[in-house]
């Protein structure tokens, strides 16, 4: 397999982050239109992209991408304001760049978005002061550079930067080559030739460094203003650029969740080999490795336990601590921050916006808290519908807010926080809350439940996440077809996690999803039950307690037991398994929660903790809710896991029809 790396598809990568980047700043300049630090850094973003795109032979991107940079261009030098209309535009232009980039673009749409960014300017044209309308008088620059020798190898084009600096205005340009050596001894890779060029232009100096961005670190230049200012070295010619960074990075009010905007100049100065770009995949595989690695050393554990063997028992153990320190580290890489996903939602609720004509203000909270990778892909989507329900069927519209004394703004707000082994993320609003009574009437009409069925609050707000289940008036849009909520539950139960609902009439919603902090590797409890083993999440378990031959006659028919003057619904393990043998005379009960609710859990024995490397279920028995998933136990005996949420829900579930009947 080649090792080499795909120059194209390295532009991709880079080429994603720089429009994620585009779309947070111009996001920002919806909020804050005269902030020059982020106009600053969207043009620098879009410069970048026209550079790359063309280096690279992208000439559809680069020749597109060129018309927004014409526009922010105006917008930086005070010529337009940037309107809302206008941002609008330009992210709609930035979603037709990435489909250029993956070869998906319509040109057609291309085209009319052209015609759209050049009407908004046109019209933001004449929403500016006469004064800011002026054009600024033309001044002559004369500028000197010197490309460093390996600059064609690395890919730099001294044609691309003088076409780059005849946009700009006149030209003339001389080429100096007093530096070429003689014929026999040139090398065909190296750039000898020098440059000097005079522009009759109207645009600043600035625009001038920025035709250089890409090498300006290692090549010779010097900018001087005929009859004006000083000739500038280039060490005093990068500083302009460096300042802009500095400005850029300076600390400021910006939404939460958001990085600082990187210089690509900072970027390129930044020491070799801080970081390496790793392909996902290959941690995944690693992931794998490191499973195996801690079942073969619950194995050799094992053999060490039953041996006499000191050196055998002392290599065990050294085993035992680097495959923890090593199993403790790739779990840390293969965590990611929430605000990775949280940011794709500013661009969300401001389309959202627009298209219902409600405003929308989104917080976010916690967004440094880290989850595995792959949860954070999977829980996309889910979070995209619940944000899209909050805002269509949760928010009113703003005379409804006003009649309501409300503000016209509605909130959304996104947070994450971790809870033990978990990561609870939750997505609020302050809308009209959901109506409980017509979810029932709803569900009973659908035939989802038995007329007057005896149902907990809870259990009624949780039949939205049925199939097809919608309570809308109508069919809008955004919603209304009960598509959606049903895959959010079971996209969220895949990742073995739970969803809790709370509402309060008048006064908005939260819906909170509990998600386990990794898919790969758990510690857990492991525990007998009958002649079989079963491991226990250990985050889920609150405490162990023995239940006596008493407690265990004294309880039956009832299945509650009394910790602490609070009584915990519990199973007898033993008879939802069906195994068929003789309790232990001393058998233990686990207390496990998932948020508020408990239940206790009957076993016949507690093994110990055991490092849990989870497997996923084969197809004939994936169904089996009781069963997130198996493991490989030291003896090569497989264990199986239990999923926490859904024995909690037995329990609770026992629980409300015991209280009903009693």
């Amino acid at each position: 397999m080649s090792m080499t790396a795909d120059p194209v598809a390295i532009f991709r990568t880079e080429a994603n982050e720089l429009l994620e980047r585009i779309e947070q700043s111009l996001l920002d300049l919806s909020v804050r239109p005269d902030d020059m630090a982020i106009l600053n850094d969207t043009f620098r973003s879009l410069h970048t992209l026209k550079g790359s795109g063309a280096m690279f032979g992208f000439d559809a991107l680069a020749a597109f991408t060129h018309h927004c940079e014409n526009a922010f261009d105006r917008i930086r030098k005070g010529e337009i304001p940037a309107t809302e209309d206008l941002i609008s535009v330009v992210l709609s232009a930035k979603d037709h760049m990435r489909a250029l980039i993956e070869g998906t673009a319509d040109l057609a749409h291309g085209q009319d978005l052209l015609k759209q960014l050049e009407r908004e300017v046109a019209k933001a044209s004449g929403a500016a002061a006469p004064a800011e309308k002026a054009a600024d008088p033309r001044v002559t620059w004369r500028v000197r550079f010197r490309l460093p020798h390996n600059a064609l190898v690395n890919g730099s084009n001294p044609l691309a930067l003088l076409a780059e600096m005849r946009e700009l205005g006149d030209v003339t340009v001389v080429a100096d080559t007093s530096a070429i050596p003689p014929l026999d001894t040139i090398a065909p890779t190296e750039c000898h030739l020098g440059w000097t060029v005079e522009i009759v232009t109207d645009k600043p100096r600035s625009a001038i460094e920025d035709v250089f961005i890409f090498v300006i670190d290692d090549m010779e230049l010097s900018i001087e203003q005929v009859g004006g200012e000083t000739a500038a070295p280039a060490a005093d010619a990068a500083a302009p650029v460096a300042a802009a960074a500095t400005e850029n990075a300076a600390p400021q009010q910006r939404p939460a969740g958001e990085p600082a905007p990187a210089n690509p100049t900072a970027a390129t100065a930044a020491p070799a080999g801080e970081s390496v770009r790793v392909p996902a995949e290959r941690l995944d595989e690693l992931m794998d490795r490191v499973g195996e690695l801690v079942i073969a050393q619950s194995r050799l554990s094992q053999i060490a336990a039953s041996s006499l063997d000191l050196n055998l028992r002392a290599v065990s153990e050294d085993i035992e601590r680097l495959s923890n320190e090593l199993r403790n580290t790739m779990m840390v890489l293969r965590m990611v921050p929430v605000g990775t996903l949280f940011g794709r939602f500013r661009r969300l609720v401001h389309d959202l916006s627009r298209e219902t004509g409600k405003s929308i203000s989104l917080t976010t909270e916690g967004e440094a808290t880290e989850v595995d990778k792959t949860v954070v892909e999977r829980l996309a989507d889910p979070l995209v519908h619940l944000v899209r329900n909050a805002v269509d069927h949760g928010l009113e519209t703003p005379e409804q807010r006003q009649a309501a004394g409300k503000s016209e703004t509605g909130q959304v707000r996104l947070s994450a926080r971790q809870a033990g082994g978990e990561v609870v993320i939750s997505i609020s609003d302050d809308g009209r809350g959901i109506d409980k009574n017509r979810v029932r009437e709803k569900a009973e009409s659908q035939g989802l439940i038995m007329p007057g069925a005896q149902m907990s609050e809870p259990e009624i707000l949780q039949l939205i996440f049925q199939p097809g289940f919608s309570t809308a008036a109508q069919i809008t849009n955004l919603s209304g077809r009960g598509v959606g909520m049903d895959v959010v539950k079971r996209t969220v139960e895949a990742l073995r996690g739970s969803i809790d609902i709370k509402t309060n009439m008048g006064h908005g919603s939260d819906i909170s999803l509990r998600i386990p902090l990794t898919l790969a590797i758990i510690d857990g409890l492991l525990v007998r039950v009958g002649n079989g083993r079963y491991v226990i999440p250990l985050s889920a378990v609150e405490e162990c307690l023995e239940l006596s031959v008493e407690e265990d006659l004294r309880s039956r028919g009832r299945s509650f037991l009394s910790v602490r003057d609070a009584l915990v619904p519990f199973l007898r393990l033993r008879e939802v398994f069906a195994t068929g043998t003789e309790p232990d005379r001393y058998q233990k009960v686990v207390v496990v929660s998932t948020g508020s609710e408990r239940v206790g859990l009957v076993v016949d024995q507690i093994i110990g903790d055991h490092q849990t490397v989870i497997k996923a279920m084969s197809k004939l028995h994936e169904d089996i809710a009781m069963f997130s998933g198996a493991t490989i136990l030291g003896d090569g005996s497989v264990a199986l896991i239990l999923d926490v949420p859904h024995l909690v829900a037995v329990g609770q579930s026992q629980e409300a029809q015991l209280r009903a009947a009693g």
